[in-house]
């Protein structure tokens, strides 16, 4: 918990150094041409959907397990925990039988974890690279939000998940706890997606341009593109959030998709702190008809940005839009799934920071069968939520509005 507020402090501080620009949202509603995509939509790919920690970190200590060649590894919290300890021994088991290991970790997403661990990552030999060190007061704000696992250029992971002690549970052990104050902490509910075939290569080139911007030294010798394999049928393409070239390719991609749904937006997302755009988007689409629903944690690792988001559900209640609260573990994912066709998974919140500062990568996918999928972990997640009443939001007590009304003031940092 102290890590977490020492991550805040380090954040706060560096605000002070952002130029004005750069609170800016990207303007996806411009009429001006909107730039071609960096990464195209390609086929032959097959995904499947992980909940939740345990199983996520199963499936990638398997695929870890199984790598011949080379191993990437991109997050926001590797936190020198069990979990992290049972990486660092695999890692070093899996160089010493000749596969290159690449680990890149986010300095202050990472603070709480022990340089020890680090040092210890190195001597086994395996390449780490601290993404933008706090001692850079000037990119303190620029965070590294990714997760990315690269095995071998032939499988890879995305989504919410940190490599951290906080998915010891799965959030259905949290609500049928006992002791649900506990579980809540160590249960979070998140979503990951495992991805074969050729769209992999769009994730290393990721990892390898965020390698390179950080000047993290060579790369081991590794085939980190191995000739395309069609693995299935979908249809998919990597999308990121770049700071350093001033527009998040997701914010553009998440909202021209809403202003063009027909039938359903069903959003899931950790943390929902809107910029004007995205309220106005939603809300046009629930004047269109469209079932816009989201689902929304009820509670959050700090208390601000829950309260920030908060204070736009009036509005968006009065449009039409359905908002549910999970309270029973720790909401954490970043899904969408549009009209029955288009789905994404990845690391991108629906707020500012996502949106402007950090760097995140999310895979789209053009699947009606794997947007299915989402809609049924979607309907799974509403039935365990708490809706949010629109005749009885009004009446909600003067202190919740007090906290509304300061989280509000300060939600671009959040």
């Amino acid at each position: 918990m102290l890590a977490r507020f020492a991550v805040r402090a380090v954040l706060a501080a560096g605000l002070a150094v952002l130029p004005a620009c750069a609170l800016s949202p990207p303007n996806a509603g411009s009429a001006a041409q909107p730039a071609p995509p960096e990464n195209p939509f390609v086929g032959g790919n097959q995904a499947r959907l992980l909940v939740d920690g345990p199983r996520t970190h199963r499936a990638m200590f398997e695929a870890i397990a199984a790598a011949r060649d080379h191993v990437n590894i991109e997050t926001y919290i590797l936190d020198g925990g069990e979990l992290a300890q049972k990486l660092a021994a695999l890692l070093a088991e899996k160089v010493k039988s000749g596969v290159k290991v690449h680990v890149m970790y986010d300095s202050v997403g990472s603070i709480g974890a022990p340089k020890a661990y680090f040092q210890d990552l190195r001597d086994a030999g395996v390449a780490v690279c601290e993404f933008n060190p706090v001692q850079r007061v000037e990119t303190v704000n620029h965070r590294n939000h990714r997760k990315i696992t690269v095995v071998d250029g032939k499988v890879a992971f995305t989504g919410g998940i940190n490599i951290s002690e906080t998915y010891a549970s799965s959030s259905r052990r949290a609500r049928a706890s006992q002791d649900q104050e506990q579980d809540k902490k160590n249960g979070w509910r998140d979503t990951q997606v495992r991805v074969e075939g050729p769209v992999v290569a769009q994730f290393q080139r990721v990892f390898l341009d965020d390698w390179a911007l950080q000047d993290c030294g060579p790369w081991r010798d590794a085939r980190f593109f191995p000739p395309p394999e069609r693995r299935g049928s979908l249809v998919a393409r990597v999308v990121r959030s770049d700071p350093d070239r001033g527009e998040s390719e997701m914010y553009r991609e998440l909202l021209g998709r809403i202003s063009r749904a027909r039938d359903r937006v069903w959003l899931t997302f950790g943390y929902f702190v809107p910029d004007p755009r995205t309220v106005q988007v939603l809300i046009d689409a629930a004047h269109r008809g469209v079932d816009v629903e989201i689902v929304l944690p009820g509670f959050s690792d700090f208390w601000a940005p829950v309260y920030a988001g908060r204070s736009h559900y009036a509005e968006l209640l009065e449009a039409g839009v359905r908002i549910f609260e999970w309270h029973e573990a720790l909401m954490h994912a970043k899904t969408a799934v549009i009209d029955g066709v288009w789905s994404s998974v990845g690391s991108t919140n629906l707020d500012w920071r996502s949106f402007v500062l950090n760097y995140e990568a999310d895979l789209i996918v053009h699947d009606g069968d794997f947007a299915r999928e989402l809609e049924r972990r979607f309907t799974l997640d509403v039935a365990a939520s708490v809706p949010v009443d629109p005749q009885a939001w009004p009446q909600r007590p003067a202190g919740e509005r007090f906290k509304e009304w300061l989280a509000r003031q300060w939600e671009y940092l959040l």
